[in-house]
């Protein structure tokens, strides 16, 4: 699960409080599309920790969960090895 914060502080306090309480925590910049300015971009906090703490720590910090995971890759499509023939003749 990801939480993401504008606070530096705020996402450093988080990681620190995670990793306190034994849970790995690392920090990311989060890329926002269409931002060009860097120092805009919101902080990420990776963690492993259960989704009902961070629930607690986002909302102490004025951030918000990401809990949407990356889609995994679809299955590759079945191709025809040769032609196929529609008229028979």
């Amino acid at each position: 699960m990801r939480a993401i914060f504008f606070d530096e502080d705020d996402a450093h306090a988080v990681v620190a409080r995670l990793r306190a309480d034994g849970f790995a925590a690392r920090l990311e910049r989060e890329r926002l599309a269409g931002e060009d300015d860097d120092e805009d971009h919101p902080w990420a906090v990776v963690s492993d920790a259960p989704g009902f703490m961070l629930e607690v720590l986002v909302d102490t910090h004025d951030g918000w969960l990401d809990e949407e995971q990356p889609a995994a890759a679809p299955a590759p499509v079945e191709l025809p090895v040769e032609p196929r023939r529609i008229k028979r003749g």
